[in-house]
């Protein structure tokens, strides 16, 4: 029997992978490809559920650090002699994979699981190029991830020829078909969503919802604050944006194809300077509001992208002595879910300062029920997974997502961008429009004041159910962050 799936989950799935490793228990070993901060939490999953020694759990690390009191066999992937990876289950993060890329062939295991495999979506990385010929030697595979695809459908490819290559075995044929439309760059489009989606569903792919196994788990009620920034603040990306108008007009106007390219490439340079510009900006605002939360003497998790900001929000908390943990791209993987731990367990830590990328995945924060957003991503299922560090088994309340937004900053932009990812993403895999808009009648009368949107109530009809709902409003055709800069739909205040 074979078997070769992309499961695409709205929840902690860990256990589900385990599971179906247990039924082939006569193909061990295992081998597992995880992002780097999730391996010692696949060891300590497995120990829990199988009940195997700690020792038959191999967790290979670049280099040797840290405690082991669980009793996992560590290996350091620097080992001059070089490593046996002999045990039961066998833990690597995505990084080490080329690096090991001979050892995983000639060890010829039966059983793969790669968990988050949206790691797998650029078909240049090595990481990539040295996963796939693992998976595909595989008889049993198992590609786990809540977001498959992060913004459009040919990131999606790897994953599918990993699994089932006699089915997606050209990139060219895949993206002449799926990927058309796309404005910059060959195959950054989307095309025949409907399609795709029945041809994912007949192939490889499971899709397991909230509403449909964990109808119990509380609702999440997303608002949006507007802040109010200065005149100080905001003149120098008021400067950028006139900038911006300038380049993009000198666009239209041109005809040549070259010069055309030259100016794109000043464009997107103008809006990433816009997007560090506004973090920054956005700081005393940031701060201001974070003020109140503190005063509600809650727990609650905030995540933000620029290291400014990230920096600026940690040292505020310690300021006023809040009991605080933060986790960026510096903290050590080895170090994080200890942080975790006393997120979860201690009630003088009040607060998680999250980097987006680096706290989005893998971490469950269940101990707070309010989530922050000082900044935005460019790529929506970034803000999906940080959202549901909360919002998944073990919470028992209600959770409220609060996206501090600013007028006139790239906030404008992001909007839009992630909505028309959404849009297509919602098509190709679930295989629907999302057709649900917030209301145009819900009006802040103070830049400081909250919009509140409609609770989202998994399984109820006639609620926002996910991301896409709440963003849809504002959709217009921008593709990436370099694509426009212009609204389509102007947010009202």
């Amino acid at each position: 029997m074979l078997l070769k799936a992309l499961v695409y989950y709205d929840l902690l799935d860990v256990q589900y992978a385990i599971a179906v490793a247990a039924c082939v228990r006569d193909s061990w070993p295992v081998l597992i490809l995880a992002p780097s901060s999730l391996r010692l939490h696949w060891a300590s999953t497995i120990q829990q559920w199988l009940n195997i020694p700690p020792s038959d759990i191999v967790v290979v690390f670049s280099q040797m650090a840290g405690s082991n009191r669980s009793g996992f066999t560590i290996l350091s992937s620097n080992s001059k002699g070089g490593i046996h990876l002999d045990g039961l289950f066998n833990i690597i993060s995505y990084d080490l994979v080329a690096k090991l890329e001979n050892i995983l062939v000639a060890s010829d295991f039966k059983v793969v699981i790669a968990d988050e495999s949206h790691f797998l979506k650029n078909g240049q990385a090595k990481r990539t190029t040295a996963s796939l010929p693992v998976i595909k030697k595989a008889q049993y595979a198992i590609l786990l991830t809540g977001t498959p695809a992060m913004s459009r459908p040919i990131e999606l490819f790897k994953q599918l020829e990993a699994l089932y290559p006699t089915v997606y075995r050209k990139v060219f044929d895949y993206g002449e078909r799926y990927c058309k439309g796309g404005v910059f760059g060959t195959y950054q489009g989307a095309s025949n969503h409907e399609e795709l989606h029945n041809l994912m569903k007949a192939t490889v792919m499971i899709r397991r919802l909230k509403k449909d196994v964990l109808c119990q788990l509380p609702m999440k009620r997303r608002q949006q604050v507007f802040l109010e920034l200065t005149d100080k603040d905001m003149k120098q990306i008021r400067c950028l944006f006139r900038e911006l108008e300038v380049v993009k007009g000198k666009i239209t106007a041109c005809k040549s194809e070259e010069e055309v390219k030259s100016l794109k490439l000043v464009q997107k340079n103008l809006i990433n300077k816009i997007y560090t510009d506004s973090a920054e900006a956005k700081i005393p605002a940031v701060l201001d509001y974070l003020g109140t939360i503190i005063e509600a003497d809650c727990k609650f998790i905030i995540f933000a992208h620029h290291q400014p900001m990230i920096e600026a929000i940690h040292q505020f908390l310690l300021k006023k002595k809040v009991g605080c943990i933060r986790i960026d791209g510096t903290t050590p993987a080895t170090a994080r879910q200890a942080l975790v731990n006393d997120f979860q367990e201690k009630d003088a830590i009040k607060a998680a300062v999250l980097s987006i990328k680096a706290g989005g995945v893998g971490l469950t924060l269940t101990a707070a029920s309010t989530v922050i957003f000082a900044e935005l991503s460019w790529t929506p299922g970034d803000l999906i997974q940080a959202e549901d560090r909360t919002h998944r088994i073990g919470q028992v309340s209600s959770v409220n997502i609060y996206y501090l937004l600013a007028n006139d900053t790239v906030d404008d932009i992001i909007w839009d961008v992630v909505q028309h990812k959404l849009e297509n993403l919602g098509q190709m895999l679930d295989g629907q429009e999302n057709a649900l808009e917030v209301s145009s009648s819900q009006e802040v009368k103070s830049p400081m004041k909250k919009k509140t949107l409609d609770p989202v109530q998994q399984g109820s009809p006639g609620k926002q159910k996910t991301l896409d709902s709440f963003l849809m409003k504002r959709c217009n055709d921008m593709d990436d962050p370099e694509d426009q800069s212009k609204l389509k739909y102007p947010r009202k205040m």
